[in-house]
């Protein structure tokens, strides 16, 4: 049976990400299923069944797909995609989001978590599939995943909505229902969610093998297995135990009509060790079964650090990934983020805020503000792999992350170079400046590298296939050092899954003594840096209810260097803090996304999230 391309056309089409740039005009609760009126045809054919099966994989995300980048690190602290997206990205950086543009695509999540249903009533169905080779173990894996997609659907749905509204488990009780439900608690919601996940778990393999031996079996990459369960129980901790979740008194008023809180107020350190506990069965349970921080050795400790922490995206992932996106829309990525300087001219236009670009280490691990050597107003004289002679020193004795994820006015072209060039120029008249295009050049005088294969060009195509990192071991470490820190303070484990990442990435690794405050600020800033243009900083900032806290501003004016002026890689007038691009001022209604107002006037037990 292979997975990807005869069974399941697993995220045909790339399927839609789970918030996209439209609104929505379907009512989630009038979705109807594919086939829904053949559903005895259906599972009465083994074809058919799987091909089912299948499409509830659909949804899943692709962190890699242009409106998945637009709709979460774009209206960040980390990208501006202003150049070019209008629409619901300019209604999150405006203000002007509200329940009648509401960018969820609820629709379809709701639609899944039907279908989800759908399948697990009628597997049994299919004698067909029952009577094959191993049916009735198929039939029984099938089935644990349609749970765990089921689960996992809802709670993509309360990352960004908040407390949802639980259908009917049978699938024929949801089609009959009236719908005038009312959300579930965020409490009530984790422990639904977690319930069906542990029931999902007792029917599926640690990890898919080939027949009769312990070989992974590459046919099945992407299928829902014991790791991918326990990583992504790991998340839903993580965040339950999060200030926004967790005694959370701003939202004291955010109730139900029956008067049901729908946000706990009074915090439960307990949830900090529930999430360090889960954060370590998954991390154990990855590491017995071959999982590893990917490491690819260079000529020095430098350039060990720079090729791992860049090519585990393409090389790495069979050995870091933990969840993992057998197909995904990476060509949207990089032909947005590459520079023009690529053969066959990229879009050049995914622009890096200079908020991020500074956070990003020194070599020996200092901020630039702690650096004796860091300097906006000197030039280095120095050539090396990493950036051209002439370029401004803010760009020199960074650590290795910073060259391998971010393009720098002097960093090398990403990619084959067009004839004759090398360095990438962002002044108004270099080979990747504002003077050549209308739109194609970023406000900031950077753009995003990270996840851009060294080889990619334009045209003639060069494309390096690999599948995406939904989870990778490196956030497990780091969900293990934020929980502990948090419930056990100074247990030895919190530095030592800290310093796995930063020594993999090329960082001194940190000393004991350090408070829990420290600590913790040092955590937030290591998922900052590791996890950046992934889609998670979105819902790190939220959940730690820190989005109008300096160094976390999500809303306001964010500088970067001038792109009006400069005539060389050397100029000075280039390397002057602007104010690149403004932003509507945050507010907490930003916390949660609404959900539409035609839901709202159908459901009358549906209350809108305060705000809006």
């Amino acid at each position: 049976m292979n997975f990807i391309s005869k069974k399941l056309k697993l995220f045909a089409g790339m399927a839609a990400v789970s918030i996209g740039l439209q609104s929505c005009n379907d009512g989630f609760f009038d979705a109807q299923p594919d086939n829904l009126l053949n559903i005895e045809n259906i599972f009465s054919n083994r074809a058919q069944t799987e091909n089912y099966w299948g499409a509830l994989y659909e949804e899943i995300p692709d962190i890699w797909n242009q409106p998945y980048t637009y709709s979460f690190s774009a209206i960040t602290d980390e990208i501006d995609a202003s150049n070019w997206v209008n629409g619901t990205l300019s209604n999150f950086n405006s203000g002007a989001l509200s329940a009648d543009n509401v960018p969820s695509d609820y629709v379809a999540l709701y639609r899944k978590i039907r279908q989800c249903g759908i399948f697990i009533d009628n597997v049994d169905k299919s004698q067909e599939l029952l009577d094959a080779q191993n049916g009735a173990t198929l039939v029984k894996e099938y089935k644990a995943e349609a749970k765990f997609l089921r689960a996992f659907y809802y709670w993509h749905a309360m990352k960004m909505l908040g407390p949802v509204v639980i259908l009917p488990l049978n699938s024929d009780e949801a089609a009959d229902e009236n719908y005038q439900i009312p959300r579930s608690s965020w409490d009530e919601g984790v422990a639904f969610i977690l319930a069906q996940m542990d029931e999902a778990l007792a029917d599926l393999p640690v990890e898919h093998y080939q027949g009769g031996t312990t070989t992974v079996d590459g046919t099945q990459l992407g299928r829902i297995n014991k790791m991918i369960v326990e990583a992504v129980k790991s998340e839903i901790t993580l965040f339950s135990a999060s200030p926004l979740y967790n005694g959370n008194p701003d939202l004291a008023n955010w109730r139900n009509p029956d008067g049901k809180q729908l946000i706990s107020q009074t915090p439960d350190p307990n949830k900090w060790k529930i999430a360090a506990d889960q954060a370590k069965k998954a991390i154990d349970l990855a590491e017995a079964n071959g999982k590893a921080l990917y490491v690819k050795t260079g000529k020095d400790d430098f350039e060990t650090a720079f090729l791992s922490v860049r090519d585990v995206y393409w090389d790495g992932y069979r050995t870091e990934g933990i969840w993992l996106r057998p197909q995904t829309n990476r060509y949207q990525w990089e032909i947005h983020a590459a520079p023009r300087a690529v053969t066959g001219t990229a879009y050049n236009g995914l622009a890096v805020l200079q908020a991020l670009v500074d956070d990003f280490r020194m070599e020996n691990g200092e901020s630039i503000e702690e650096s004796d050597t860091y300097s906006e107003t000197s030039f280095t004289e120095e050539e090396t792999a990493y950036y051209a002679e002439g370029v401004n020193n803010m760009y020199v004795g960074r650590e290795p992350r910073f060259y391998a994820h971010v393009t720098f006015n002097g960093s090398p072209i990403i990619g084959a170079p067009k004839s004759g060039m090398k360095w990438v120029e962002f002044f108004p008249a270099g080979n990747s400046g504002r003077n050549g295009a209308p739109r194609d050049w970023p406000r900031t005088g950077y753009t995003a590298r990270k996840n851009v294969h060294p080889t990619y060009s334009v045209n003639p195509s060069n494309e390096t296939n690999r599948s995406a990192m939904l989870i990778r071991l490196s956030e497990l470490y780091l969900n293990y050092a934020e929980a502990l820190n948090e419930s056990q303070p100074g247990h030895a484990d919190v530095l030592v899954y800290l310093n796995k990442v930063r020594t993999r990435a090329g960082l001194p690794a940190l000393e004991s003594g350090l408070s829990q405050s420290r600590m913790r600020e040092q955590i937030r800033m290591e998922r900052r840096i590791e996890l950046c243009f992934e889609g998670k900083r979105w819902f790190d900032v939220r959940r730690w209810k820190i989005p109008d806290t300096e160094g976390s501003r999500q809303g306001g004016v964010f500088e970067g260097m001038d792109m009006t002026k400069g005539t060389s890689i050397s100029s000075p007038e280039f390397y002057q803090r602007v104010d690149a691009v403004i932003r509507a001022d945050w507010h907490d209604r930003y916390y949660f996304l609404p959900w539409a107002q035609m839901e709202i006037d159908r459901n009358k037990q549906l209350v809108q999230v305060p705000g809006y």
